[in-house]
């Protein structure tokens, strides 16, 4: 069983990678020393799949389980939804020695995690993932939020989890389009930090349409493991994102959020967003970091190869998505801090791409 130790002293803790890992859950819970009772945070897609499997490990390791399911997908992901899961949490007798288990993507470990870091001023909580976005990305680093009227992520906190168990055998229940979305985090710790190691991993792509092999299956939790381990340190360089370096796991997504919050909900996935971001961010890494047009290739190919969109949705109002970038969290004090590559493997923060830049780069998008 791979496993990924985040050291981030008092709040340092494990990330246990194996296919079957969901069956081990009370399990790994109990070697955290975690004590009380159990709130389970799950959508109504994971609900009929795994939520009887966790709940069955849980009780078997000694502990006391409640269940709380709210409507699957980005627009649940407020705080009326968190609201109300607190109130059942209380009627459910859940206190302080409580903690939560988060078991889903990635809207329910970001509510799930807010929920606990606010929930009687804090409570400990374990994330489950079960998406490929949550499983190398979202449930590792600590970042919890909801959305607000005003844009993505804008409520939230930095709250650790105590432990976070990632069964890659999840995977196999998604249909391919969500696969292949949750992929464009795998192309994005690629191209900033390894890619030698992980671009020949993600030529997986290609058995996607008919299902995994066996052999896919047995090679999932050392490709899970090596982006998982490319999140750990960069968060344990920058936590808080106070240096700078946390700033590169956002390559890609300045425009990848833009695009998004311009496109009715659910036409266009996260991944696929990012997956446009990505290709914005290479043209701009072209014309202000000095990225050379093979690297650029490679990274492009490998987004090909894995069926990421690469062209703009005709719906995509560029004047739209640029008013949502100028709204995006990573811009500060008016500076527009853009994360582009010099080399593949060596990204930096850029203050010298200009909203004309951005422009440009949707207008390519749309070719």
């Amino acid at each position: 069983m791979p496993t990924v130790s985040l050291s981030l002293g008092d709040k340092s803790y494990d990330v246990h990678v194996a296919n079957g890992a969901l069956n081990s859950l009370g399990y790994h819970v109990s070697r955290a020393r975690l004590e009380g009772k159990v709130a389970l945070v799950t959508d109504s897609n994971v609900v009929p799949l795994y939520a009887t499997q966790a709940v069955a490990g849980l009780e078997d390791a000694g502990y006391q389980v409640s269940v709380h399911v709210f409507d699957a997908g980005e627009q649940s992901k407020t705080l009326a939804t968190m609201e109300r899961i607190a109130g059942e949490m209380v009627e459910a007798g859940h206190d302080r020695t409580s903690f939560v288990v988060a078991l889903g993507g990635g809207v329910v470990g970001d509510l799930a995690g807010f929920l606990a870091a606010t929930y009687y001023r804090g409570i400990p909580f374990v994330q489950v993932p079960t998406t490929v976005m949550a499983l190398v990305d979202s449930s590792v680093g600590g970042k919890t939020a909801v959305d607000i009227p005003a844009g993505k992520n804008l409520m939230g906190a930095f709250h650790q989890p105590r432990l976070v168990v990632a069964d890659p055998l999840t995977l196999t229940t998604l249909p391919p389009r969500v696969l292949r979305e949750g992929m464009a985090e795998m192309v994005k710790h690629a191209a900033i930090r390894r890619p030698k190691a992980l671009l020949p991993l993600l030529q997986m792509a290609d058995e996607l349409d008919i299902g995994f092999s066996l052999g896919t299956i047995e090679k999932l939790p050392h490709i899970i493991a090596e982006n998982i381990t490319v999140k750990a340190r960069i968060v344990e360089e920058d936590e808080k994102e106070t240096r700078g370096v946390r700033d590169f796991l956002n390559f890609g997504h300045t425009v990848g959020h833009g695009i998004e919050a311009s496109m009715p909900y659910g036409e266009l996935l996260h991944g696929e967003a990012v997956s446009l971001g990505i290709r914005a961010a290479l043209f701009l890494s072209r014309k202000h970091a000095g990225l050379d047009a093979e690297a650029e290739r490679q990274i492009l190919e490998t987004m090909r190869t894995i069926g990421l969109p690469l062209t703009l949705p005709e719906a995509v109002d560029p004047e739209t998505a640029m008013r949502h970038i100028a709204a995006d969290k990573k811009f500060r004090g008016g500076t527009m801090r853009t994360v582009l590559l010099r080399a593949l493997g060596d990204p930096v923060v850029s203050t010298a791409v200009t909203a004309e830049d951005m422009r440009e780069a949707l207008e390519l998008l749309r070719s």
